[in-house]
């Protein structure tokens, strides 16, 4: 059985994390890979990766389960997004 998410975490705590998320389909155009960030404040960083060349292609942020996201791409159109997570999701270290 594929494991349908990998994360990538270091062993500061104020760095970020990387989401490996599998998808079952091919993609058609040039990415392989969605890139999700969590962060700890999503409006702020929306604005600073804006701030930066990236766009926003989601208008509100979306929820799901006590997540919330902002689907967004870089100056190429490589689409990520940036996550908040519910609090006391993850273990107290």
């Amino acid at each position: 059985m594929e494991t349908p998410n990998v994360v990538l975490v270091s062993a500061r705590p104020e760095d970020p994390e990387i989401l490996l998320q599998h998808v079952p389909e091919p993609k058609i155009g040039k990415n392989r890979m969605h890139l999700d960030m969590r962060v700890d404040h999503l409006e702020a960083e929306v604005e600073r990766l804006t701030a930066l060349g990236a766009s926003q292609l989601s208008s509100d942020p979306i929820v799901e389960e006590g997540f919330r996201w902002v689907v967004m791409a870089d100056p190429e159109g490589n689409e990520f997004c940036v996550v908040t997570e519910p609090a006391g999701i993850r273990p107290a270290s």
